[in-house]
Parts: structure tokens; C-alpha cells; sequence
């Protein structure tokens, strides 16, 4: 049986063109040809059962013969909120790992104590896209700008949001306790969860996020590293709302 073979497309229903990087992957790699059957994803929700009809140099044109719309493996809108590390390769395994387990969006905060204070999200996407491919994942995170830690709490958000800290002088409540008691509306589905750099928020910036609405929470008994931790909040996140 040949092996499905998944590319990445947005927007695919509205064209028949592949983007460069994925027609030459198509083509230089793959060794597709005319009459080939490939599957397409938009990466809004969408897979295309389709057909490629012209397979030249630089250039793959495709014909869509079957729309199949997929349904979320998880309820609500995960939404992971932190502060990157100072070696992206960590942040990037995270970003990958995450989107194999599942989440809708990924921003990055400007806190005290970060360790980075601007970000690249050019390669991380592209990192991002190749883990949606692999893990066949219907919808494709978001993956927004790095933003100061104000303006992001600042902002306002649907749902339940979370900040996890390890100051003692907080009580904090167990994250995925939190997230398995019944919601109460439809919107408390949604969460947002924020983790901070390696030397943690500073305490001013915990108190900013607890007096506009965020909930106080731990991910356990261990002392986690930054990616590990974004890595553990979603994967809780996905496991309490999975349907």
C-alpha cells in the first residue's frame, strides 16, 4: 500500500498551487507525477483528497476531488502563553511536542526576568507547520508575536486563564483539577495558561495577572523547566478537554 503523503496548503480550496516549499518537496523528494493522488491540509479544519495535474520544474497544480472536513479531538480553545527560553532549540522541541498533542494558539511574553526579549517566529512556524503535517493535525496553531507581559494580561480573553508559579506566598490551585471541574458556560472551555521564564514571573507580575482575573495554579510537584512546563500545561489542557 503507498505511503498517504500530506502537504500543507492554505487556503487550498480556493486555489490549485501548490507553495513553492511544499511543491518542491513534492517534487525533488517525493517524486510526484502527474495523476499522483495526495491529500491537502489547510490548517483551518479541512483535509482535500486531490490530484496533482501538472508536475513541472518548480510549479505542482493539483485538482481537489473530495472535501472532508475534520472534526476538534479536543473541546474549547487552548491557548499557551510563555516566555521563551534563551536557547530557541528548546522552545522549538516544545512548540513541536505541543502540536502533536494538540492546541489552537502559542504567544510569547516579554516578562522581568526573561532571558530573550525578541523573537523570531519565522522558523518556529515552519517547525510548527511540519508537526501539523506529521500528527496530521486538522487546524494549525496560531503562533503569535512576542508581546510584554502588560499588555498581554491586559488584553481581554474568553474562557478560564491561569498563571503557574511557584511562589509560596500565593496559594495555588492544581491546575488539572481546575480544568476537569464542569464548565459551568460554553466560553470556560476555553483556556489560557501562562508559564514564565526560567527565573519565574516576578511577584508583581503574578499579582497584575491574579487582579485581571487569572487563576493562581501549580502543574504538579516537580520543579520544571520552562519548555517542559509549556509542554505539561498543554498536555493537561488537551487531556481535560479531549472529547
Amino acid at each position: 500500500m503507498k505511503e498517504v503523503r500530506y502537504f500543507y496548503v492554505p487556503d487550498a480550496a480556493s486555489q490549485n498551487e501548490m507553495p513553492l516549499d511544499e511543491a518542491m518537496h513534492a517534487l525533488r523528494v517525493l517524486r510526484l507525477k502527474s495523476g499522483d493522488e495526495m491529500f491537502l491540509m489547510d490548517g483551518e479544519g479541512c483535509f482535500y483528497r486531490a490530484e496533482v495535474t501538472l508536475a513541472a520544474t518548480k510549479r505542482c497544480l493539483y485538482e481537489i476531488k473530495e472535501t472532508l472536513p475534520q472534526q476538534p479531538s479536543w473541546n474549547g480553545h487552548i491557548h499557551l502563553a510563555i516566555a521563551p527560553t534563551k536557547m530557541m532549540d528548546r522552545i522549538e522541541w516544545m512548540a513541536e511536542k505541543a502540536t502533536e498533542v494538540g492546541f489552537d494558539e502559542l504567544s510569547f511574553l516579554n516578562c522581568k526576568f526573561s532571558e530573550r526579549k525578541v523573537m523570531r517566529t519565522v522558523r518556529l512556524d515552519k517547525i510548527i507547520v511540519a508537526a501539523v503535517k506529521q500528527s496530521r493535525k486538522p487546524w494549525k496553531p496560531v503562533v503569535n508575536q512576542m508581546e510584554h507581559f502588560k499588555d498581554f494580561i491586559l488584553t481581554p480573553r474568553k474562557g478560564r486563564k491561569f498563571i503557574c508559579h511557584c511562589y509560596e506566598e500565593f496559594e495555588k490551585l492544581d491546575f488539572f483539577e481546575e480544568l476537569n471541574k464542569p464548565a459551568l458556560n460554553p466560553e470556560d472551555l476555553d483556556v489560557t495558561v501562562l508559564v514564565g521564564p526560567e527565573g519565574d514571573f516576578s511577584v508583581d507580575e503574578v499579582r497584575l495577572a491574579l487582579e485581571n482575573g487569572y487563576e493562581s495554579v501549580s502543574l504538579g510537584t516537580s520543579r520544571l523547566r520552562t519548555e517542559t512546563a509549556g509542554l505539561t500545561a498543554v498536555m493537561l489542557a488537551n487531556l481535560a478537554r479531549r472529547k
